[in-house]
């Protein structure tokens, strides 16, 4: 089984800040593939879809950003998913809007729904694909920045980045990560 997790905070509160990109990645795979998120386990909400004879796994964490580790590793453990058939999808102020980039390991960069994932896995090497929010205005807090929503402009923007994100988790169902790395890069 394939595990795509994108982080986010649960709630309409939330919904459409720039903190729940991974959270609208999910949404549109599980779209393409007309599944509903309608399981819930170990404080997530999930769905698994069937693509080609495997399982793919769509879960949102529903601990809120800062303690997405604590809903992941129990999932991971409960349906026997090892680390390299993982994605982690996130929001990255250090990207322009609109860029993605495809990492196999890295450091959480500052991102706290990271860093609850890699302490919680307890390690830096798993795949995640990090989504370009921008850096916020000057002067402007970068907590009102991540959980602010997106202006008319940076939403039709951030349309194509989450199909684009779509797109190269789908293509992770055919293709090995560092495949997809190499397409999307």
């Amino acid at each position: 089984m394939k595990l795509i997790v994108g982080l986010g905070n649960p709630g309409p509160k939330f919904k459409g800040t720039r903190h729940n990109t991974g959270f609208e990645v999910i949404d549109e795979i599980a779209q393409r593939h007309n599944a509903k998120l309608d399981q819930f386990k170990y404080n997530s909400q999930y769905s698994v879809i069937h693509v080609n004879e495997q399982k793919i796994m769509l879960l949102k964490p529903l601990t809120y950003m800062n303690l997405s580790g604590e809903s992941i590793k129990p999932m991971m453990d409960y349906f026997h998913v090892n680390k390299e058939n993982l994605i982690v999808i996130h929001n990255d102020l250090d990207l322009p809007l609109g860029k993605i980039r495809l990492r196999q390991k890295g450091s959480a960069g500052g991102h706290n729904g990271m860093k609850s994932t890699i302490a919680q896995l307890g390690t830096q090497q798993f795949n995640r694909i990090r989504v370009g929010i921008d850096r916020p205005p000057f002067g402007m807090s970068v907590s009102d920045y991540v959980l602010g929503e997106f202006s008319k402009e940076e939403r039709m923007e951030l349309s194509d980045v989450i199909d684009t994100c779509a797109n190269a988790c789908e293509d992770w169902f055919s293709k090995s990560f560092i495949e997809v790395m190499n397409l999307y890069n």
